[in-house]
């Protein structure tokens, strides 16, 4: 039982965080399109801003535990939809962590030099292709931390969803004390599960940091060992008499 608990565990905050991440990414990267001069799309860009702005600041001011008994037992009673236990957990942890880290993403964008925005759209690009090839690749890097310690949290707060009877690791271990009528062997048992899996994804997320940092060191190549192509040797091999 504890070990099926940390799988419903592990997969409702690996799924919640990847998909959290991809929200957050689209809200963050909206959030920080320039203001139009055309009066039309002004407008439009501040609706969805202040859209975007209730959802994250009603999502981050309010606890997941809430949060879950309101969208599961609200979707029942106000619009007759009786949402899977499985579906309905996964959904609360995406749309919380979407909140989060969407301000991270923002933060990110915030944080890259505007003299790369303005390099960028004097080469010909638009908001679009500036976000996609040279700022977001620079952000995705600059959160990962920031990520990796949302995962975490998620994988601890992810107990919360026992309210609405989500068989993770915390309502597993409340199902054994119910059967053993012992509460401190089970749950003791269930902190060292939580620590091994945030030390394990703590320990797995540092080495991908690593690897996208590169080496350490890098090997110079001394200035008579570079290799140095002359636009006449390009012509030759090209078959061009003109560069």
């Amino acid at each position: 039982m504890f070990l099926r608990g940390a799988g419903v565990t592990l997969y409702i905050s690996i799924i919640g965080t990847i998909l959290g991440a991809i929200i957050g990414l689209i809200i963050g990267t909206i959030r920080t399109i320039p203001l139009s001069e055309n009066p039309v799309k002004r407008i439009l860009i501040k609706i969805v801003n202040i859209i975007l702005t209730v959802y994250v600041e009603v999502f981050r001011g309010t606890p997941m535990i809430v949060q879950a008994m309101v969208i599961y037992y609200g979707s029942l009673m106000l619009f007759n939809i009786n949402m899977d236990k499985m579906f309905a957990g996964i959904f609360i942890v995406s749309i919380n962590t979407g909140a989060y880290t969407s301000e991270i993403v923002r933060g990110g964008i915030i944080s890259i030099d505007r003299g790369q925005f303005e390099a960028a759209h004097a080469l010909g690009m638009n908001h679009v292709k500036t976000m996609l090839y040279v700022v977001l690749p620079q952000v995705v890097r600059n959160i990962l931390p920031a990520m990796g310690n949302e995962f975490v949290i998620n994988i601890k707060d992810s107990s919360v969803l026992n309210v609405i009877s989500v068989s993770e690791l915390f309502f597993q271990t409340s199902s054994i004390t119910g059967n053993v009528f012992r509460f401190f062997e089970p749950f003791l048992i269930a902190c060292i599960v939580y620590l091994i899996m945030t030390l394990t994804v703590t320990r797995i997320l540092r080495f991908i940091e690593k690897k996208m940092d590169g080496p350490e060191n890098f090997n110079v190549i001394p200035g008579n060992q570079m290799q140095v192509t002359r636009p006449e040797d390009i012509a030759k091999k090209t078959g061009q008499t003109g560069y």
